[in-house]
């Protein structure tokens, strides 16, 4: 029974993250400014890294973790550069 009750609870878990992912790129595509876009972007990467770490719950491989922290660590890089770019207009000072 809690077999059950836990796949169902990942692949729920997958839809809804999937469901998440799809109004980010909505946000990406029809923002009306550009920091729209770079707050989309950064709720689209943690999206994929929980996604990520859930598809590592369900097939109980280490690679996805490893994926996750991946997807994060650059992800918040890009975030601080997106973000210093708009605010300053350059990037490395």
């Amino acid at each position: 029974m809690s077999a059950t009750v836990l796949a169902a609870a990942v692949l729920a878990a997958q839809i809804m993250l999937a469901v998440a992912m799809g109004c980010s790129v909505m946000r990406i595509l029809r923002g009306p400014r550009a920091q729209d876009r770079v707050l989309a972007l950064d709720t689209m990467y943690v999206n994929a890294a929980i996604l990520m770490l859930v598809f590592g719950i369900r097939t109980g491989s280490t690679h996805y973790f490893h994926a996750a922290l991946l997807i994060t660590l650059l992800g918040f890089v890009a975030t601080a550069a997106l973000s210093k770019f708009l605010m300053r207009g350059e990037v490395i000072e």
